[in-house]
């Protein structure tokens, strides 16, 4: 069933997929950014090489953890490791000569082709929020999330025109078994939307399900030859690769599909609580994980990740948008140039319980942060609250709209000479105004980024609409959208070949809550 629903897709979906495409409303998505402004770099090319070496210190002799994972031993140990139980320790230069056969940027492939998106370079891919285990709005507060919930989430990431990907774990839907709900998340992923997403990594066999899933959707050879899915790998900081993420990067990598290769640090836990120190864990991690990829697949597509907060020292709670982690990634961009490997770092962070004024200051930050410190992938785009504890609808559209400006700054400053607009300047003269010159007429709708959820209107105007706060017009932007939502169209065979494809994973096995 698989290779027939690939067959019928290469021959262009069949006749009654030609015509829901012709009846599809068009959702419009805005390119994958592409930087027409400098990076910010904090570090100078000496700190940078020291830091460099430490890591490479490290690796040599602390090294790290593959925690039962006999078979990537092995592997270590043919490439010229030296193992010690669990631990892989690496001789100096070895992890980074590895990582040189990993793609300095590639295509992840939508099914829609016109949504594909370029990973490396200059380009920034902005994905939503990934992994709470709960989901806020004002009519229900904060609850455990629910498929339902999840779905939602990804029709919002599909109506949301600044967002170029629709994620992977939007939130976690406890209402279905463990073992069964990645299904379900990917089967929505491939349905509701058109834009890229991501696979499943919390067990091997659920990324394995993953492949099996695209090679429905995408076709078998498809798959083998293009990279259809960009999947997070984290690493147990410090020094530990466990079995269960490096298991699942194992059939990534074979299978050529990407991965982040993604320390979790949480300075002054994780990490040592100085910013040279943590940039040195963090690098010696990311060469250890992304040069095992390499060991299972030369040029398997690879993302150079860093996830970075702090931590209160008084709570022990994380912390978001500070100078620390700032820093932490600026330093982490220019190591990864460095090594010509993409990036992922930054999102929407913050630790306010509400969408309220500490979630935009942090989450301001943050955004900010990561354009600017040349982010390719931005995980958790839109939607994080609560220390990534919570998905909020209406976090989720604010963030969403917020990121139309990283879109317009990332343009850069025209100099042309109509953007110097001098001939502007002698028409109105001294005293004038610029309201009704040719200059203004002519560019005045696209001269400025607009918000589509903030209020801009007189004191009065607001006061007798009700006086709405940002939440407020967020909900009422959630419910917009989701009214306006239409399912994109896909090919009948494909669709029904991805339910059977369920139906038959769901029923293999028992329900497993743990």
């Amino acid at each position: 069933m698989v290779e027939a629903a690939g067959r019928r897709r290469a021959r262009g979906g069949g006749g009654a997929a030609r015509r829901a495409e012709r009846t599809a409303v068009s959702v419009e998505t805005a390119r994958y950014i592409e930087r027409n402004i400098p990076n910010f770099e904090v570090l100078t090319t000496e700190a940078l090489e020291i830091i460099e070496h430490n890591a490479e210190t490290v690796l040599e002799e602390i090294g790290v953890n593959f925690v039962n994972n006999p078979d990537a031993l092995e592997l270590w140990r043919e490439a010229g490791a030296d193992i010690d139980g669990e631990r892989v320790r690496i001789p100096r230069g070895l992890a980074r000569q590895l990582c040189s056969t990993a793609p300095k940027s590639y295509t992840q492939h939508a099914r829609n082709p016109e949504r594909n998106v370029e990973i490396g370079g200059k380009s920034l891919v902005l994905a939503p929020v990934y992994g709470p285990p709960f989901v806020r709005d004002v009519a229900g507060g904060r609850r455990y999330a629910t498929m339902e919930d999840f779905r939602k989430f990804v029709k919002l990431g599909y109506m949301s025109k600044w967002l170029h990907h629709s994620g992977g774990t939007v939130c976690e839907p406890t209402d279905i078994p463990v073992n069964k709900r990645h299904l379900d998340m990917l089967q929505a992923h491939m349905t509701l939307s058109d834009k890229p997403f991501m696979g499943s990594v919390t067990e091997p066999s659920r990324a394995q399900d993953s492949v099996e899933m695209c090679e429905i959707l995408f076709g078998k050879d498809f798959v083998q030859e293009n990279t259809v899915m960009t999947s997070l790998i984290n690493i147990n900081s410090p020094l530990t690769f466990d079995d269960v993420m490096m298991g699942a990067l194992e059939v990534y990598a074979r299978n050529n599909q990407a991965a982040i290769l993604s320390p979790f640090i949480v300075g002054g836990a994780m990490a040592p609580v100085s910013v040279a120190g943590t940039l040195t864990q963090v690098l010696a991690e990311v060469l250890a994980g992304i040069a095992y990829s390499q060991l299972i697949r030369k040029g398997a597509p690879v993302i150079f990740g860093a996830f970075v907060t702090s931590i209160d020292m008084n709570s022990g709670a994380p912390t978001f948008g500070t100078p620390e982690a700032s820093h932490i990634t600026y330093g982490a961009g220019q190591l990864a140039r460095r090594l010509g490997l993409p990036f992922r770092s930054a999102g929407s962070f913050c630790g306010s319980k509400l969408p309220d004024a500490q979630a935009a200051y942090e989450t301001a930050n943050s955004l900010n942060m990561g354009l600017l410190s040349g982010v390719n992938f931005m995980l958790h785009a839109c939607g994080w609250l609560e220390g990534g504890l919570v998905s909020s609808f209406e976090k989720f559209v604010m963030d969403a709209d917020q990121l139309g400006a990283l879109h317009k700054f990332s343009q850069g400053v025209t100099v042309g000479e109509e953007a110097l607009a001098l001939d502007a300047i002698r028409e109105v003269g001294p005293g004038g105004h610029y309201l009704g010159c040719a200059h203004t007429q002519a560019h005045f709708k696209t001269a400025f980024w607009r918000s589509e959820t903030f209020d801009y209107k007189p004191f009065e105007t607001w006061d007798e609409e009700g006086a709405r706060d940002s939440e407020t017009l967020a909900a009422l932007r959630v419910e917009k959208l989701l009214h306006d939502y239409q399912q994109p169209a896909l090919d009948p065979a494909i669709n029904e070949a991805l339910n059977a494809y369920v139906v038959e994973k769901k029923a293999s096995m028992p329900d497993a809550f743990m």
